[in-house]
């Protein structure tokens, strides 16, 4: 598959959506579905009964999976979103900002 534009860890932008405009961080990625979970963006919430192991009940609130086509890599300069696109440097590839040409890791 190769490597991938977006990882664990990285900041991003959401471009469509409730959220859009919005950045967070990349909290878990899931290549085979195309999509990622970002921390406090698209939470959703989930109304639970009461059960023997939680008698009150209540809203677990937590955040959905967004699809990779909705969200970009903010730029490491500005924090605006840029594409991203793969060079070589020391022998390894490295992934670069298109807007700045800033390096992302590495």
């Amino acid at each position: 598959m190769g490597m991938a534009k977006i990882k664990k860890g990285d900041k991003v932008v959401v471009l469509a959506g409730k959220d859009k405009g919005r950045t967070g961080e990349v909290t878990q990625v899931m290549p085979k579905d195309g999509k990622l979970l970002v921390d406090g963006i698209n939470v959703h919430a989930k109304h639970r009964k009461p059960t023997q192991e939680n008698p009150q009940g209540g809203i677990d609130r937590k955040p959905a999976p967004l699809h990779m086509s909705n969200v970009a890599l903010a730029d490491p300069k500005d924090g605006k979103p840029t594409r991203v696109r793969f060079e070589e440097k020391d022998g390894k590839r490295v992934r670069v900002a298109v807007k700045s040409g800033e390096t992302i890791d590495g």
